[in-house]
């Protein structure tokens, strides 16, 4: 089964890039029609959409975070990753990564989900 684990620091100082990666399991993320990506819920809000990555390497991300975030992944690891620069304390967040099939779950819900990590933006 396709298993998603998050994993980086807990604690990030303001104005610093916060860093995650994504190992995946189960399921390349080089195959055909997946697409991953990293959702966030901060304390008390609603889930918000970050960024992607797709199988052939596009990737994209919410315009409000657009300028400050960047996307990537380590094929041979099968992993992929999360930088999301100049961080504030509203940064503060359960971050997800999660992924799914663009014929079947794009753009909402992704199909399979990490457990999350919790980040702290400390001031």
């Amino acid at each position: 089964q396709v298993q998603l684990q998050e994993s980086g620091p807990g604690l990030v100082e303001p104005s610093q890039t916060l860093s995650l990666t994504c190992a995946v399991s189960g399921a390349s993320i080089t195959a055909n029609n997946y697409y991953w990506a990293w959702i966030r819920q901060p304390p008390g809000k609603g889930l918000e959409f970050i960024g992607y990555i797709g199988y052939s390497g596009n990737s994209d991300s919410s315009p409000p975070l657009r300028s400050r975030t960047a996307i990537s992944r380590d094929t041979s690891k099968n992993q992929f990753t999360l930088q999301l620069s100049s961080v504030t304390p509203e940064g503060t967040a359960v971050y997800y990564c999660a992924g799914g099939q663009y014929d079947i779950s794009w753009p909402a819900p992704s199909r399979y989900w990490g457990q999350g990590t919790q980040v702290t933006v400390s001031s």
